[in-house]
């Protein structure tokens, strides 16, 4: 650089140890031509990508909790065997009831179970209804919950069983994680901390998703690797035109689905 400006340097290595030299009258322009090029070639950081938050999330929760919370009361009521009729059977799901994926999501083992299930799907489903609506993030979160059921039926023994809305809590995990890191919300920060979120994505999957005597992992990992594929594919499109209207529509589909779901599983 000092070559180009026509400032006569010499360089020397002493003791493994580079110096640059210069005669003292043109030391304080060297100087000043060095400091220009540090500071004109500085790295300058990408801007930030402006987070978008489609809503607080707060009814997307309370839809989940309400769903969750309200089969063992129906059931109660209505009467009738709704375990065996809704459970994730897998030689019953391969077989042709697709609507067990569905249902084993909303029926839970004990007291424990349910309020593990509402306090870690309310986290991880408050912030998938943040950055994609609660109508579309439930939406998205019970397919992809369903796929993980599905594809556990698959790779299970026929006699295998299982319930409970864990598989959807993970899928809403997933997507949220890579939503987040697809959207670049953490770009500016280069790109290692870029793959934040779909590290601490995999990290909770580890942490709280692969203990436990009666814990399904292959459900927890499918219905995460589920949710974090459609994550992928919704991350480039503009959720906003839904607008209101769209993510009512959005949330009926969601209700309409696992009511389905049930009618099916009770007429049989």
């Amino acid at each position: 650089m000092l070559a180009s400006v026509g400032l006569e340097h010499h360089i020397h290595r002493v003791d493994g140890t580079w110096h640059l030299l210069v005669r003292p009258e043109r030391a304080a322009a060297a100087e000043h031509q060095l400091t220009q090029y540090e500071r004109e070639n500085r790295f300058k950081p990408a801007p930030p990508t402006p987070v978008d938050i489609v809503d607080n999330g707060r009814l997307g929760v309370l839809g989940y909790l309400l769903v969750i919370w309200s089969e063992p009361f129906v059931e109660f009521i209505a009467g009738g065997d709704w375990r065996a009729a809704g459970v994730m059977h897998a030689g019953a799901v391969l077989d042709g009831d697709w609507w067990r994926t569905v249902t084993a999501l909303t029926l839970h083992a004990d007291l424990g179970h349910i309020l593990a299930n509402s306090l870690f799907g309310s986290v991880f489903g408050w912030l998938a209804c943040r950055y994609l609506g609660s109508g579309l993030a439930w939406l998205l979160v019970v397919i992809a919950a369903a796929g993980g059921n599905g594809i556990n039926a698959l790779v299970q023994a026929a006699e295998f069983r299982s319930i409970g809305a864990s598989t959807a809590v993970f899928a809403s995990l997933g997507l949220v994680g890579t939503f987040v890191w697809r959207r670049g919300y953490l770009r500016a920060w280069g790109w290692r901390r870029s793959f934040a979120p779909v590290f601490a994505a995999i990290a909770m999957v580890a942490y709280t998703g692969t203990g436990g005597e009666n814990t399904d992992v292959a459900a927890h990992l499918f219905g995460f690797a589920c949710g974090a594929v459609i994550g992928l594919a919704v991350a480039r499109r503009n959720l906003r035109w839904l607008g209101h209207s769209g993510q009512v529509l959005a949330g009926t589909l969601t209700c309409a689905l696992i009511g389905y779901a049930w009618w099916l599983a009770l007429a049989q």
